[in-house]
């Protein structure tokens, strides 16, 4: 796989020659320019990952370039390669939007780490966009993810949403369950029928046969007008029947004639109703337990599964869960009118290794809690914010400092100069700080675990 597209900027042609092979041997695609507007040119006209350029260059130099870049293309990650002497030339850059930089001479490892990085996020932000764009318009209930485990799903989806058959959908809850019933619909010949989405478990039984079937005049007390049932509103579309398990066994044997015959009933009549519908039916688990211990019928389960779906559990994608969560903080953050927040790798690792009972449900959740700023609990193993609520509020604003400069030293692995780029202040007052918070030996931690 293309680990991404670089746009590679230096006037010593020696250099830049070899920092093309190595990054084309690691798996890169490379462009390399040896004139700074040559390569802004390029950048015009093509969507690379990411702009790595020298600074010290003759006529427009690397801060020229990240300006014009900047200003051009804002969402293009650029990363400065800088003499040993321009650390603060290369604080100001970071200020002004670059997004990291390396002192010469540079690791050649260390500089993949900073471009995967910088891809990474290059890439989630694309998708963000693309998923905005596919919220807006009719394609709003997109299935979000990378992962080898979505791209089936999307893929099977795809092959069975316009042949016209039910279809059981199988997902522990809160893997998106819905989301997969309306993408059948929404890619089906039915699209433009309506969607119509009942819930087994909460429809209490007595009012069950009224709601789902419809009844006629004068069929019980309060019945004062007839009245359409759910099969009938949603003719010529989709019937999502969800947590179909939770349905009592003698209303099964009458959803079990909709599905073989094609018609409903309604409650105080005796006329058969045909219906054109697409029923999608939705469990928790497999439902051979609840067949064994006779709680659902064998023939309904047959019936409902001559295709199936599978959605795998969040804990099946980790590799999906950075995504999803910048897509739901970002979503929330137009939604409340808020500033889009972006998790640090370092935070959105530490999601990775969480259960996710809840799934992807749960993983909205919190992202909606960071968008609002509700939930800044989402920390590194380790450096998580103190409550310290027994504290003066002095001593709470020193513990909450510590905090974040380790934070900034974790996303900079251990570099105090790329820390105090990040926090916004003089490499020097950043010393100080650590320092009075006796954080040095966490910084040589950090140095001497990245380089391990």
């Amino acid at each position: 796989m293309n680990r991404g597209h670089i746009l590679l900027v230096d006037d010593d042609r020696d250099l830049l020659k070899a920092a093309t092979d190595w990054l084309t041997v690691s798996g890169f695609s490379v462009e390399a320019f040896h004139r700074p507007e040559e390569a802004f040119t390029a950048l015009l006209r093509a969507e690379p990952h990411v702009v790595v350029t020298d600074v010290r260059m003759p006529g427009i130099d690397g801060m020229t370039l990240l300006n014009s870049i900047v200003c051009q293309k804002p969402d293009v990650p650029v990363v400065l390669i800088t003499a040993h002497g321009d650390v603060g030339l290369a604080v100001q850059a970071i200020k002004q939007g670059a997004e990291d930089f390396l002192e010469k001479p540079y690791d050649a490892e260390r500089l993949l780490t900073v471009l995967d990085k910088a891809v990474e996020k290059r890439r989630m932000k694309q998708e963000i966009v693309r998923l905005q764009n596919l919220v807006g318009g009719e394609e709003k209930d997109a299935i979000v993810g990378d992962s080898p485990a979505i791209q089936n799903l999307r893929s099977r989806v795809a092959t069975l949403a316009d042949v016209d058959i039910d279809v059981l959908v199988i997902g522990e809850t809160g893997t998106g369950k819905e989301l997969v019933a309306r993408a059948l619909h929404r890619l089906s010949r039915r699209s433009a029928g309506p969607f119509v989405a009942i819930n087994c478990g909460a429809l209490p039984e007595a009012i069950f046969e009224s709601e789902v079937f419809g009844h006629v005049k004068g069929a019980f007390t309060g019945a004062i007008a007839d009245r359409e049932g759910k099969f009938e509103h949603a003719a010529g579309g989709t019937i999502f029947l969800d947590e179909i398990e939770s349905m009592p066994l003698g209303l099964q044997a009458k959803i079990l004639r909709v599905l073989q015959e094609r018609v409903v009933e309604r409650l105080g009549e005796n006329r058969l109703r045909p219906v054109d519908v697409r029923i999608v039916a939705a469990a928790k688990s497999d439902l051979a337990p609840e067949i064994a211990a006779a709680r659902f019928r064998e023939d309904l389960f047959y019936r409902l599964a001559t295709v199936d779906i599978r959605i795998p559990p969040l804990r099946q994608r980790r590799d999906d869960i950075g995504l999803l969560f910048g897509h739901f903080a970002t979503l929330a953050a137009h939604r409340y009118g808020r500033p889009i927040r972006a998790a640090p790798a370092g935070q959105i690792e530490q999601l990775r290794q969480q259960e996710w009972r809840g799934n992807v449900r749960e993983l909205k959740a919190q992202a909606e809690r960071f968008a609002l700023g509700l939930d800044d609990t989402i920390m590194q193993a380790g450096t998580a914010a103190p409550e310290a609520t027994d504290l003066a509020l002095p001593d709470r604003l020193a513990a909450y400092e510590a905090h974040l400069i380790r934070e900034a030293l974790d996303r900079s692995d251990g570099s105090a100069a790329r820390a105090a780029a990040v926090l916004g202040i003089p490499l020097r007052t950043l010393n100080e700080k650590m320092s009075r918070r006796g954080l040095q030996s966490y910084r040589r931690r950090q140095t001497e675990n990245n380089e391990q």
